[in-house]
């Protein structure tokens, strides 16, 4: 049985669209999605069509969050508040009543057992949908912020930056960004994990999508932060 999650699509359609291709081909049995669907990208609309059409289990991640309720103290640096208000609102506008009432009712977090191994999925960490855990961070921090659950594989996303380790004879999983990569090589990624009774195989794949069109696709539309977006595309990286 082949399981993929993908995540932080960040309203790059095009991106979303070269990952369901890729996923198709690869003849996997289910999707899960583990949230940032719409914010910061040039088709929130289609993205999150895109996302329903698969007729899967969602989750909600921080952006999604943000653009139900707006933003608290503390959740994005002072100077960059005014300006990613500007890009929730033309977020917001691009999104009808119903796609905003189903990022509402999204839920945190997914917990299954599939083929003898149990799976807990979330977009930051169990008690969070903002805390930041990076790749190199040290096996008593991993334990301590994702091992929450008794499970045998963590998934989350929330960091753009994809990876695998194993760690107290667990597997954690980060799934990376589909739209919005920041690991310095922009090729969308999702995480696949290959169930065969109680084995499993785990992989991150890498998928090419066409940067170019998403960078025109900003300055099409006058996106309210498009310099800063089309530097990300570019480089990958913030």
């Amino acid at each position: 049985m082949k399981i993929v999650f993908l995540a932080d699509i960040h309203g790059n359609a095009n991106a979303l669209e070269a990952v369901l291709k890729d996923i198709e081909e690869r003849n996997v049995d289910k999707v899960f999605v583990l949230g940032d669907i719409c914010y910061r990208g040039p088709e929130p609309q289609r993205s999150l069509d895109l996302v329903r059409e698969l007729n899967t289990e969602v989750i909600k991640g921080n952006a999604d969050e943000w653009v139900v309720r707006g933003f608290h103290q503390g959740e994005v640096p002072a100077q960059a508040l005014e300006m990613m208000n500007k890009e929730r609102d033309w977020t917001i506008s691009q999104l009808d009543t119903e796609s905003i009432d189903y990022l509402k009712s999204l839920p945190l977090e997914l917990k299954m057992e599939l083929e003898g191994v149990r799976i807990h999925a979330y977009h930051a960490t169990p008690q969070s949908l903002f805390d930041i855990v990076l790749p190199d961070e040290s096996e008593e921090s991993l334990i301590e912020s994702q091992m929450v659950q008794e499970a045998n594989i963590y998934v989350y996303a929330h960091i753009h930056k994809p990876f695998i380790r194993y760690t107290n004879g667990k597997c954690i999983i980060n799934t990376g960004s589909v739209g919005l990569p920041f690991d310095g090589l922009n090729k969308a990624s999702y995480a696949m994990v290959e169930l065969d009774g109680n084995n499993y195989q785990t992989a991150i794949i890498r998928v090419e999508y066409d940067v170019e069109k998403v960078i025109d696709q900003y300055c099409a539309i006058e996106y309210p932060n498009k310099d800063f977006m089309v530097k990300i595309q570019k480089n990958a990286k913030v």
